[in-house]
């Protein structure tokens, strides 16, 4: 087990492991993993402040399954990445391409703890679980 002492001072270090999808027009989702951070506080809040139109959406998910959407520690491999942006697992050469689920119970049917979709112009996460179900996603922009 990883542990990150001048943080979170024996506290594993892990993920919130989480979908980010965009509704397309017959009601099926595209969708990408995200690893890092998925809970609302974080990723709703980047997601808000980041990706906030159907075409950001799309360059988003476009780039495939990622470490995290925000960094400014990218993985650098032959000089691809830019300072701020998504980590995606492209840039150290896995073949991650997006996912696509014919409707909402398909996508939200995975193991991740939160999905998040972009729908008529908006963000909405899901909590998963045995139950999925919708949660607020808290106000306030991050890392601008």
């Amino acid at each position: 087990m990883l542990y990150n002492t001048n943080t979170f001072k024996e506290e594993p270090l892990i993920s919130t492991r989480s979908r980010i999808g965009l509704q397309l027009s017959d009601d099926s989702i595209l969708s990408v993993y995200h690893h890092w951070d998925g809970y609302p506080e974080w990723l709703g809040r980047i997601l808000n402040t980041h990706y906030n139109t159907k075409d950001k959406v799309a360059e988003l998910i476009d780039g495939g399954d990622m470490s995290s959407c925000w960094t400014d520690t990218p993985f650098d491999y032959n000089g691809k990445a830019s300072k701020y942006g998504p980590n995606y697992y492209s840039l150290r050469g896995d073949n991650c391409p997006p996912r696509l689920d014919s409707n909402l119970i398909e996508y939200l049917g995975d193991n991740e703890e939160y999905a998040y979709l972009f729908t008529n112009g908006e963000w909405v996460c899901y909590e998963l679980g045995e139950t999925p179900k919708i949660v607020e996603i808290p106000n306030g922009a991050l890392m601008v």
